[in-house]
């Protein structure tokens, strides 16, 4: 728990939950807890917009490669400075601090809940069967250039009855009884092996770390030549801390002679000294998640700065949903990183978990969409790992995702490399690369905190079709895009929020329609995966001033939160070698696709190549487990290098 939000975590597009702020129902006092919230605002012309991200990179257009400043974004797209003004002053009123993000696209605002009440007129609403929400009023020639408010809570007027007892068995049953349906999106996919550390350098590397990604991806050809991701920074959105100490182990023993002087930290929620004051901020899950995210980056792309945006709140200051809006529109507007991974996110389409109860979800997706349109306009191309449960985010018959689908952002997918190995008195072979679909090695109690009753829970590279965004232009006419294939190799069930094998699975073909995902895919099954180091919050004692001496680990994981970094670098790598950047992918490579020489695999077998759902399809460029398939970067750093020649 932090606090009162409850956490769900994952490795695989790492997904953070919560309940968000309670409020004291008996308190009569003000609310002088301090909170953070954004205001998203509309674009002066949104058509405009979305064409010029695309003519960004439209080798036939005027205006390729003519990225703008957030300065300029702000004079063409972003509202007005006299709007912006009006906005501040009407909430300075209420002793509200405010921040307006370079690009004039939203504000940040800091103060206390009860003030933050006041200027927005927050009401609190409880529906029916729903989480409460809350409903907001702005000053009419204020509100009409508002897309969105990201987290306000307004208090619940209503005073709870005293809660009756429950005996200790009955709890502990009631526990056991929730705890699948929370982990289903928190399943950390872990080996059961632990890297060899008696090898070292470019062995270990190649074993565990980033030359593997680097050889069985064609990016050697590029380090020969030179590129290293010098001059390029690649930020990692995060709600964690990493420590300095694990990056030098990481790096040595994968042979990187390296300094964190190379690392960045900046705080969008906390402070540095709230982010550090406890040893255990953001728990071991996240704490990994960040570690993997930074190590993958900051190895794949050795010469590349890497910038950390953490939005994690130690004093519970926001809602997870602000939190990571908070963070990406930092480090958009800061314009400094060419390159943005996240491999985390707010649950914005699977089934509950909701966390934010000003904003719709339809008004955050549009929100983010604007965000990450703005990031496009500037050249910075936006990496989002898919997650690590197939089509399902969380227990459930309906396809749902953990993650933001904006078309806009690279979805990262995943896949699992050829093996053999004997797990668990069974010997698994897979002779060639595939989507990630795991039904042989159901999930395993993660350090032995969990239960054994994850082993329910199951293994695929997140895909399918979004229900918030539509089939956006670059995969319309694209082979494969609105249809699919798919086998119902799984059974939910409802009583325990688990799955089993289906021991009759059927085909499904058909058709559907939304922004299809993943994009691309890299190799992410832990049981093919890379190696981490990390310090987790349990210590195994204390210094001689008191201190937790935290408990130190080497793993082998998997996962898309790998993959998602490891493109990210890569794309630093191209970025290093080029006078301009890459900037919007997905409007690129969907037309590579299409090219006789592809810079892509398309892994679309229809057998043994699934996401527990989605499979490949025949003669198709696209599927929906994993995308237009892996990538050849040696090819694709050529294509992007081609189209610049032939403008």
């Amino acid at each position: 728990m932090r606090g009162k939000q409850l956490i769900i975590a994952t490795l695989s597009g790492f997904l953070v939950l919560g309940t968000g702020f309670t409020a004291n129902a008996k308190a009569k006092k003000a609310d002088n807890r301090s909170t953070v919230v954004n205001v998203a605002f509309k674009v002066s012309n949104e058509t405009d917009l979305t064409n010029y991200v695309y003519d960004t990179v439209d080798p036939n257009s005027a205006n390729y490669h003519k990225y703008l400043s957030p300065s300029e974004f702000a004079q063409k797209f972003g509202q007005s400075d006299s709007y912006i003004s009006s906005f501040k002053s009407y909430l300075n009123r209420y002793h509200l601090r405010t921040y307006t993000y370079p690009g004039n696209l939203s504000l940040k605002i800091r103060g206390t809940k009860a003030n933050v009440n006041k200027a927005f007129k927050a009401k609190y609403v409880k529906e029916k069967g729903h989480e409460s929400k809350t409903t907001y009023k702005l000053p009419g020639k204020l509100s009409k250039q508002v897309v969105a408010v990201i987290g306000v809570y307004a208090p619940n007027p209503k005073t709870k009855k005293a809660a009756k007892k429950t005996p200790a068995k009955k709890k502990a049953a009631k526990k056991a009884a929730y705890i699948p349906s929370i982990l289903k999106s928190a399943d950390v996919p872990v080996s059961d092996n632990k890297p060899n550390t008696n090898v070292t350098g470019n062995a270990f590397s190649k074993k565990y770390g980033a030359l593997k990604f680097a050889d069985r991806y064609q990016l050697n050809n590029l380090y020969d030549n030179g590129l290293e991701g010098q001059g390029q920074r690649i930020g990692i959105i995060s709600d964690s801390i990493v420590h300095n100490q694990d990056l030098k182990i990481y790096w040595a023993q994968n042979g990187i002679h390296d300094n964190p002087n190379r690392i960045h930290r900046i705080y969008t929620i906390d402070n540095r000294k709230a982010m550090q004051k406890e040893s255990k901020i953001g728990g071991t899950i996240p704490k990994t998640e960040a570690a993997l995210d930074v190590e993958s980056a900051s190895s794949v792309a050795p010469k590349a700065d890497i910038d950390i945006y953490s939005g994690y709140s130690n004093n519970n200051l926001t809602s997870l949903p602000s939190a990571y809006y908070t963070s990406f529109m930092q480090a958009i507007s800061n314009d400094l990183d060419h390159q943005i991974s996240t491999s985390y996110s707010p649950a914005i389409e699977s089934l509950g978990g909701w966390d934010d109860h000003s904003a719709t979800l339809a008004n955050y997706n549009h929100a983010l969409n604007l965000m990450f349109e703005q990031a496009a306009t500037e050249g910075i191309t936006v990496f989002q790992a898919s997650g690590d449960s197939g089509p399902y985010a969380m227990g459930g018959l309906k396809e749902q995702h953990s993650f933001s689908t904006s078309p806009y952002q690279v979805i990262v997918g995943g896949t699992t490399l050829p093996y053999t190995q004997k797990i668990h008195h069974k010997t698994i072979t897979v002779t060639k690369e595939r989507a990630l679909g795991d039904i042989d090695h159901p999930s395993e109690p993660f350090f032995g905190g969990f239960y054994e009753i994850l082993k329910g829970i199951f293994h695929g590279s997140g895909g399918g079709f979004s229900a918030l965004n539509p089939t956006p232009r670059y995969q319309q006419g694209i082979p494969g895009v609105n249809t699919f294939r798919a086998i119902t190799l799984l059974n939910y069930r409802p009583q325990t929020h688990l799955y089993t094998i289906n021991p009759h699975p059927k085909i499904l073909t058909g058709t559907h329609t939304g922004r299809n995902l993943p994009d691309v895919s890299g190799n992410a099954d832990k049981q093919t995966g890379y190696a981490t180091y990390f310090s987790s919050d349990m210590s195994t004692g204390s210094d001689s001033k008191g201190k937790p001496i935290l408990k130190k680990y080497w793993l082998i994981g998997g996962g898309t939160s790998y993959t998602s970094p490891q493109m990210a670098a890569a794309n630093a790598i191209m970025n290093s070698g080029r006078t301009t950047s890459i900037g919007f992918w997905n409007s690129q490579i969907y037309k590579f696709a299409q090219q006789t020489d592809t810079p892509f695999n398309p892994l679309n077998d229809a057998n043994n190549n699934n996401n527990l759902f989605y499979t490949g399809q025949p003669g198709t460029l696209y599927n929906q487990a994993t995308g237009l398939g892996t990538i050849n970067f040696d090819k694709l750093y050529q294509d992007f290098n081609n189209q610049d020649a032939s403008q």
